[in-house]
């Protein structure tokens, strides 16, 4: 017969597979843990891939659709370039029978420039431009100043009659652009003319198949805008910086650059501080838009607004769509008490002659600001 087992070894057996027991739940209970903590971990990577998917095949319609656009718009570029250059061609023939017509004719001279009306003025014009002969055209554009707004509507038409618009246009305004070259004349200002001149040009080299994407200038003429645009820059130091540039040169610089698309990333910091320092003309604020500042024109106003020109400020919030950010009321108000205290300043100065024209000044001021942002 066997023994019959000690019930003290009993208990001495039983303890230790209780305490495995404990031990293996234990056990169990972390690999549990540890599981749904790598599941989970598992579970988010998967989340993070299928967003990372989504936004990355999202990235790839975007770049599949902007491929697809640059692509049409280059095939429509490429099918449009032959329809453009015949129309060229249609042009530069028509023009050279026309001035050889205008060359054979015998037209009575008009040495004084004198016209009866717009017709005449722009038979004028366009026989110049017929003729190639920029220095005459010049001379007659810039003896008109009067008229400037009939130059404005018949300019282009008659530019439209030269063989190489473009061309004809630098060599016309070449006696004071990029360098003045007059001498001694030098104090009569022809900005107006240079800028009436190249603006003209605009609406006259467009494409007529796609637009203002694409401008009818040859290369070399563009070249030779880009030297001139050059030649201006390096010429700013001699007049003594930006500061010291008339506000004339600095319109006719800028619209020379947007009239030839020559507008350069690299110098859009020099254009911002051009356009902020002739804020004051009109045209300023469409042309800083055209030379690539739209970004910076947010600044450029705070900038304005700082320096007192809160007229030009407004000036510019209206033109660009900036209102709501930069109400105009506030800065006419801060604009008149500005006025305000430069008249004080002014009454109160025994010697200042213009102590008598402070007031009806201001008045006048108060009236326009009036007229123009409250009726």
């Amino acid at each position: 017969m066997g023994s019959i087992p000690d019930p003290g070894e009993l208990t001495e057996l039983t303890h230790p597979s209780f305490d495995e027991f404990q031990r293996q739940t234990s056990l169990m209970t972390s690999c549990t843990l540890l599981w749904k903590e790598l599941s989970d971990h598992i579970n988010s990577l998967e989340q993070n891939l299928m967003r990372q998917s989504e936004a990355l095949k999202r990235k790839i319609e975007t770049l599949d659709s902007e491929t697809k656009a640059s692509l049409d718009s280059l095939k429509k570029r490429e099918h449009s370039i032959e329809g453009s250059v015949k129309i060229a061609l249609d042009r530069v023939e028509f023009h050279t029978k026309a001035a050889l017509k205008t060359l054979s004719d015998d037209v009575e001279d008009n040495p004084d420039g004198e016209v009866d009306n717009g017709d005449g003025l722009l038979q004028l014009l366009k026989s110049t431009c017929l003729k190639m002969e920029a220095k005459e055209f010049w001379n007659f554009v810039t003896g008109k100043k009067k008229e400037i707004d009939l130059l404005r509507e018949k300019i282009p038409a008659a530019l439209s009659e030269c063989v190489d618009p473009a061309r004809f246009v630098m060599e016309a305004i070449s006696e004071v652009f990029p360098v003045d070259k007059r001498g001694n004349e030098r104090g009569n200002d022809l900005g107006w003319a240079c800028v009436l001149i190249l603006e003209s040009l605009i609406p006259v080299v467009v494409d007529p198949v796609i637009g203002k994407s694409r401008m009818l200038v040859t290369p070399s003429v563009k070249e030779k805008a880009k030297e001139i645009a050059e030649t201006w820059k390096k010429s700013l130091e001699e007049r003594g910086g930006i500061e010291n540039v008339k506000t004339p040169d600095v319109h006719t610089f800028l619209q020379h650059l947007v009239t030839f698309g020559i507008v350069k990333k690299e110098d859009l910091e020099l254009y911002r501080k051009l356009v902020v320092g002739s804020a004051w003309r009109k045209q300023m604020p469409k042309l800083a838009v055209s030379l690539g500042l739209g970004d910076k024109m947010p600044d450029m106003i705070e900038e304005l607004v700082s320096k007192g020109q809160q007229l030009d400020a407004v000036h510019f919030t209206y033109e660009v769509g900036l209102v709501d950010k930069f109400p105009p009321v506030p800065l006419l108000k801060a604009f008149l008490r500005d006025a305000k205290k430069a008249a004080s300043s002014i009454l109160e100065d025994p010697s200042n002659a213009g102590r008598a024209a402070v007031f009806p000044y201001l008045l006048i001021v108060i009236i326009y600001l009036f007229n123009s942002y409250y009726i």
